[in-house]
């Protein structure tokens, strides 16, 4: 299987259709952004290419293919301010594979990998991300990689009917 990764630089309709599709799924939802609430979990979300376009001025954002057709997102930004430890030079990661017949079979492995390739050509000597301590295929992806867990922000998002913390892991270059 061989992915194919693309720096985003002209968001379309199209790919703002596919990324409110999953930001409006609820398995996706629950796993790729904190959600104070059920009521917020269960709220919809719209982006629009302006918010794209917007995103596109301090992230770094690549598109992930498999056989031509879009099956996830990943991105980088350079020191932002809810870094749990405020090292400079860091790289704040997410990976989002949007297409559920797509987990599972390597493709978070390989595209994490083109990623930790990309923030070390731009001389950032660490990442840092977060992933909720319910997410275990996640941690376990992401310490098969290196990462170490550096702390935990209890009660941050809402889950199944339960509060769960943000589990932040880093990697040194």
């Amino acid at each position: 299987m061989k992915i194919e990764i693309i720096p985003l630089t002209e968001p379309t309709s199209m790919l703002v259709n596919t990324l409110n599709r999953w930001g409006n799924d609820m398995n996706l939802k629950s796993l790729s952004q904190p959600n104070p609430s059920r009521a917020e979990l269960e709220r919809e979300s719209i982006l629009t290419i302006e918010d794209i376009c917007h995103r596109l001025k301090y992230q770094h954002v690549y598109l992930i293919y498999l056989e031509n057709r879009l099956i996830g997102e990943m991105s980088y930004t350079v020191d932002p301010e809810h870094l749990f430890h405020k090292k400079s030079e860091t790289a704040w990661i997410s990976i989002l594979i949007g297409e559920p017949q797509c987990r599972g079979k390597g493709i978070g492995v390989m595209a994490l990998e083109y990623l930790e390739e990309q923030v070390r050509k731009h001389s950032l000597k660490r990442i840092e991300l977060g992933v909720f301590e319910f997410n275990e295929p996640a941690l376990k992806l992401y310490k098969k990689l290196g990462y170490q867990e550096i702390g935990r922000i209890e009660n941050f998002t809402y889950y199944e009917g339960d509060m769960w913390a943000d589990i932040r892991m880093e990697k040194c270059f």
